[in-house]
Parts: structure tokens; sequence; C-alpha cells
């Protein structure tokens, strides 16, 4: 099992809801604090509002789900499946992944600081205007995604897979051009300048 940052526990949980279908439900404006949520299915289902606070999803399905302006907050999500998911302008702060898939993932706006992903496959996922500092991607797979106008500052990027990304716009300063793989990255001008700064060269004008 992955672990959190700076070996932090997950935080313990004081209720569960298993084998539930919530198949298209609409949890808008629910809340849910330190319950654990194992094999629900939330294919579908969409939330506004919504805020889960220290809970645990293990093996559950949030495939073609929708969320908006919900929160996730130092959650802990293993084995769950998040095939053409959306996120809109969501917080995942501080929350972590372990051995989930995210296909088709698309996320635009919110903030997923402190967030664990490391070794995550995110081939092919869209993330656009999303805030992301200090978030751990160690090792993470991104060949052929989309990550425009993202906040990585202090990211731990060692080892990722940046392959044929469009990273226009984001914050590279953490990124280590030695550690991380960039062939085929679509980058600006001004994170040319970083990138080559990075690696020790001395950018002159002509």
């Amino acid at each position: 099992m992955a672990e959190r940052k700076y070996g932090v526990p997950a935080p313990e949980t004081h209720s569960t809801i298993s084998g539930e279908d919530w198949d298209s439900e609409d949890l808008a404006d629910r809340s849910y604090e330190r319950v654990a949520f194992v094999d629900v299915d939330m294919t579908e289902a969409t939330s506004r509002g919504a805020v889960f606070t220290e809970c645990t999803f293990r093996n559950v399905r949030f495939n073609a789900s929708t969320h908006t302006e919900s929160a996730f907050l130092n959650c802990t999500f293993t084995r769950c499946t998040f095939f053409d998911a959306t996120f809109t302008d969501c917080k995942l702060i501080g929350s972590m992944f372990d051995g989930c898939t995210f296909d088709l993932l698309k996320v635009s706006g919110g903030d997923w600081s402190f967030t664990g992903l490391p070794g995550a496959g995110l081939r092919g996922a869209s993330f656009g205007d999303v805030r992301m500092r200090e978030a751990d991607l160690t090792g993470a797979r991104f060949e052929g995604a989309t990550l425009q106008r993202l906040d990585l500052s202090g990211a731990w990027l060692h080892s990722a897979d940046l392959t044929g990304c469009d990273l226009r716009g984001s914050d590279l300063t953490a990124v280590d051009p030695l550690n991380v793989t960039l062939k085929n990255a679509v980058i600006d001008v001004p994170q040319a300048v970083t990138i080559a700064t990075a690696m020790g060269l001395v950018v002159r004008s002509a």
C-alpha cells in the first residue's frame, strides 16, 4: 500500500457504508465525516456541494460520476475506479489514492494540494486550472495527459513520466529535468527558460 507523505497514517473511520447501490444517486449537499465506504457503486452519481471529511473509499466505483464544488478532504481512496469521472471546482486537499484507475478522468479547477498520487496511472487524463501544491506525484505516469495552468509548486515529481503531456501555463519550478521524463512534452517559452535554468544553462537574449 502506498504511504502518505512523511508516513502520516490515514484517519480512522467511525462508521461503514458497505455494498450500497448509489448508481445515478444525487449526493448534493450531503455531508459525511470519518465514514468508510466499501464496495459502493457510485456510477453516474452526481454531487454539488457535498462534503466528505476524512472518509475512506475502498473498491468504490466512481465511473462516469460528476462532482461540482464538492470536497473530499483528507480522504483515502483504495482500489477505486474513476473511469470518465469529472471533478469541477472540487477540493481534494490531503487526499490519498492507492491502486486506483483513472481512465478518461477530467479535472477542472479546484484545489488538489497535498494529495497523494504516487505511481498513479493518469495516462490521457485532463487537469486544467487546478492547484496541486506539494502534491505527491512520485512515479506518476501522465503520458499524453493535459496538465495546463496547474500550480505544481513544491510538488514531488521524482521519476514522474510526463511524456507527450501538454504542460503549457503550469508552474514547473518543482520539475527536475534529470529526474522526470519530458520527451515530446509541450511547453511554452517561459517554461522553456525554467527548464533550461534547472539544467544549469544560462539563458540570454541574442
